[in-house]
């Protein structure tokens, strides 16, 4: 089922996400849901809150779904080592329309469950690097508008606001 993607200023993009304690079949359907709606929504990834969900869950596919065994399912994701540096532009769907350069490290190690509930280990760079540290953001309650300093998300801010009181956000 498709589930519409709730953009900055809602609270559950804002808070920490809970730890999923048990694999139910409402968690399975909301897995199926999170891909679908990726997917609908072009993204490469998608977390649980930012379709209003407050759980410790995201998926990733680089292919954006031209490759369905892409997809990367990650619970209670922990990252266990990172390091070097990458700069490049990233979006995010809860933040349509708006851009920016974020610095990241270029090579992370992330544990969690996958949906059987086993343990896992991915290990990305660049482009996956990026999106598992975008998600893992999402999860902690940050969006990578929340990196930016200065007149950088200065702009970003004042074009939302303006975009809310016009009721067009």
């Amino acid at each position: 089922m498709l589930r519409p993607i709730v953009k900055h200023g809602n609270v559950t993009l804002h808070r920490p996400a809970e730890l999923v304690e048990h694999l139910t079949s409402d968690i399975q359907s909301l897995i199926d849901d999170m891909i679908e709606s990726m997917y609908a929504a072009q993204g490469i990834g998608l977390a649980a809150p930012q379709i209003g969900v407050g759980l410790r869950i995201f998926v990733v596919d680089l292919s954006g779904g031209e490759q369905s065994s892409e997809v990367y399912v990650v619970i209670n994701p922990r990252v266990i080592e990172y390091d070097g540096t990458q700069l490049e532009e990233e979006g995010c769907l809860s933040l349509p329309g708006f851009t920016a350069t974020v610095t990241r490290p270029s090579r992370i190690l992330v544990a969690g469950l996958d949906r059987q509930g086993k343990e896992l280990q991915i290990e990305g760079g660049d482009l996956l690097a990026r999106a598992l540290q975008h998600e893992i953001d999402h999860l902690d309650g940050r969006l990578f508008v929340d990196r930016l300093k200065g007149i950088k998300r200065s702009v970003i801010m004042r074009r939302m606001d303006k975009l809310k009181r016009k009721g067009q956000w």
